[in-house]
């Protein structure tokens, strides 16, 4: 579907301070659908930007939804405005109003070099340098008021604003249009993810692990999971006439990952890393109600078997005790987002499953 001129208007808003936008920041969508998860920039970062504002340096200029011409159906918390390109540099100026940043210690005041700035927060200018507050306050941003009723150009421009950025596969697929990117958002709001899984989720990690586990689910058998083929799935989900089938199936992911978080401990171990999880995720999918209570017992003994057995190969040890099955899991696992690894994962574990429950009767 293309996109017409008349679909959206962009255009300069009307300059305001600093301080204006910092009085009004309630009125502010920081976090529409599209946008990337805040707080990725360190204090230093930020602390640069308050540094490049009071020197009087070029700020890039930040890119709004406005919505004060009059009702859209894309304003979503009844709001003035939603920020498309720029949270992160409006998150460090609000921040420095609030005093939760200071300037860099070596922060150098090119009016009056011999002024010692460094370490002074916003409230210090106002007490000890106000004329230097309030030449802050009244700084202007270039500010780009988008006006559309539709999703579509919103998404287009934030993707193409950042494409020459460090995004991810999952930040960029959670601004396409669609249904998919808001199921993947909700799946990712699980408790699965919030209290299980031990990896870091800022750079959308989380997005990425449910957009996996909802392709497997849709199309009810594992698939190769790279970016290609991630992207292709939203796209493909975007022109559907009736998503039923994409309602029905994201209710079953969420129904399995009830029991996938009942399966794992919380910030478990065995989920410090984001590839192994679609992979438990489809083995424990295949397994009855009263079997959950012992498959984490079992992948605790899966996983330390495996580390036993991949010392002996780092040893070069020849020992007839070495496990040509668990080797072949190990190679699997280089590949982690292949079909073919996130096969030979599953059929191993289960083959596996199957010895340790014999084993345990026997006992």
């Amino acid at each position: 579907m293309g996109i017409s001129k008349k679909d959206f208007k962009i255009s300069q808003h009307d300059p305001r301070t600093l301080i204006w936008w910092f009085n009004r920041r309630e009125k502010i969508d920081m976090d529409p659908p599209y946008q990337r998860r805040g707080r990725l920039w360190s204090d230093s970062d930020k602390a640069y930007l308050i540094d490049s504002i009071i020197n009087g340096y070029d700020v890039p200029k930040l890119y709004m939804a406005d919505f004060t011409w009059g009702e859209s159906k894309l304003n979503h918390k009844n709001l003035p405005y939603a920020i498309i390109d720029g949270k992160q540099r409006m998150e460090a100026i609000f921040d420095f109003f609030d005093g939760k940043i200071v300037l860099n210690k070596d922060f150098i005041y090119l009016e009056n070099p011999s002024l010692k700035l460094g370490g002074l927060g916003y409230q210090d200018l106002k007490n000890n340098y106000p004329e230097i507050r309030e030449d802050f306050d009244n700084s202007n941003l270039m500010i780009m008021s988008v006006q559309t009723q539709s999703e579509e150009p919103i998404h287009e421009l934030f993707v193409r604003l950042n494409r020459s950025k460090s995004l991810t596969g999952a930040e960029i697929r959670n601004a396409m249009a669609g249904p998919t990117p808001g199921i993947i958002r909700q799946i990712a709001k699980h408790e699965f993810f919030l209290i299980n899984i031990k990896f870091m989720i800022k750079r959308g990690a989380d997005l990425n692990l449910a957009a996996k586990i909802l392709l497997f689910e849709y199309y009810n058998d594992v698939r190769e999971t790279k970016k290609k083929q991630l992207d292709s799935f939203v796209k493909e989900t975007r022109v559907i006439t009736n998503n039923n089938l994409l309602q029905l199936k994201a209710r079953q992911v969420i129904e399995q990952l009830d029991y996938m978080a009942s399966v794992f401990l919380p910030k478990d171990q065995l989920l410090v890393a984001a590839g192994i999880v679609p992979v438990y995720y489809w083995f424990v999918r295949g397994k009855k109600e009263n079997e959950y209570r012992y498959i984490r017992e079992f992948l605790v003994h899966f996983e330390n078997e495996r580390l036993k057995n991949k010392r002996l190969v780092e040893a070069n040890n020849q020992s007839k005790d070495i496990d040509t099955g668990l080797i072949e899991y190990d190679q699997c696992s280089r590949s982690p987002n292949d079909l073919q690894s996130h096969k030979g994962r599953v059929n191993i574990l289960n083959e596996r499953y199957l010895l340790y429950q014999k084993t345990k009767k026997t006992k």
